[in-house]
């Protein structure tokens, strides 16, 4: 994006801050009653890494009933976003980006609670975003070995890894996984409007939006519990379906418009020349029936152009509105910073 440039991490304010200090990464973990499974996914993250200077953890408590607080401080945990009540899996995902932002992250790794995804990956999973290669790492997992994954269920995650990759245009391999790294700059940049979970709509907007992506082979550990996101296969396939209708409709507005009128268009088109050549020939009946669901087709057709218009608008409009919001929120994070650290800019 075009303002990608004016509020790159190295720039400005931040190349002054990357000078004093080393780089910052901070592991976060959504939680939603994890005082069993927090213990092992803590003891199993690294405080070291090559490259980075400096690695803090955060939790987001998304309205734990149990101790999933007092046991992330009893563990050493850096940083913790406390939500009273449970607000959701995206919600909590990017509650913890912006406390990450504000703590002066340079690159955010997402993990679960759960500790499915192996830490050692977490080097590697960074790797292309120290190398200045992408801006938003996911980790590909290798589902084809996974016990615990039914035949049913990789041949569905194959089937929304590949639609996501169709519709982002992004090469990435396991688009469910929530195993990610993101740098500043992509974290300062994403919206998430799904209240079901991130992980598909934050491919398909960062694609759409010319962030650069990629994806790692990781590891996993063995299933600990069942996913608590995963209730039924029914329900996932509906809730998948509709995050990526969804940024089909948010993020490309004309051209969704305009396939879903061509069957209104070709059928109604089609009544309408059945018509002329049966008037052409002399028929004896008006086939008004006819007339009328042509007119209505067409019709359907000529709004959906106008939905497909006015979306574009709208469009233009969310980018003004994305720009300002990234410029507000690196000013915000800015000013957090020299509180923190008692310098002036």
């Amino acid at each position: 994006m075009r303002l990608r440039a004016i509020f790159n991490p190295a720039s400005g304010f931040n190349r002054q801050k990357h000078e004093r200090n080393a780089m910052k990464l901070i592991i976060q973990i959504p939680c939603l009653n994890e005082e069993e499974s927090l213990p092992t996914a803590l003891a199993a993250l690294p405080r070291h890494i090559p490259g980075v200077g400096k690695v803090e953890w955060l939790i987001i408590n998304d309205g734990s009933t149990d101790r999933t607080v007092e046991v992330a401080r009893e563990l050493g945990v850096d940083h913790i976003v406390d939500l009273p009540i449970n607000r959701g899996l995206a919600y909590a995902f990017m509650a913890g980006l912006k406390r990450c932002l504000a703590e002066g992250a340079d690159i955010i790794v997402n993990t679960d609670a759960d500790n499915q995804y192996n830490a050692d990956d977490i080097p590697a999973l960074i790797q292309p975003i120290l190398q200045r290669r992408a801006e938003m790492v996911i980790g590909d997992r290798p589902i084809s070995t996974i016990a615990h994954f039914s035949w049913v269920k990789r041949k569905l995650q194959h089937l929304g890894t590949s639609v996501v990759r169709w519709v982002s245009k992004a090469d990435i391999h396991d688009a469910p996984s929530g195993f990610r790294a993101i740098s500043r700059t992509a974290a300062l940049e994403i919206n998430i409007f799904d209240g079901y979970t991130y992980t598909l709509e934050s491919i398909i907007q960062a694609g759409l939006s010319n962030i650069p992506i990629t994806s790692v082979p990781i590891r996993v550990n063995g299933e600990t519990r069942p996913s608590r996101l995963l209730r039924s296969m029914h329900n996932y396939i509906l809730r998948s379906i509709r995050s990526i209708l969804r940024s089909f409709f948010i993020y490309k507005p004309w051209m969704t418009f305009f396939y879903l009128s061509l069957a209104p268009l070709l059928i109604g088109g089609g009544l309408v020349i059945r018509w002329m050549i049966l008037f052409a020939g002399g028929t004896e009946r008006a086939h008004v029936p006819s007339l009328v669901a042509a007119a209505g087709l067409l019709l359907l057709a000529g709004l959906m152009w106008i939905a497909g218009l006015l979306g574009e608008q709208l469009l233009i409009n969310r980018r003004m509105l994305h720009d300002l919001q990234l410029r507000l929120r690196d000013t915000r994070t800015a000013s957090f910073d020299v509180m923190k650290d008692g310098s002036a800019l």
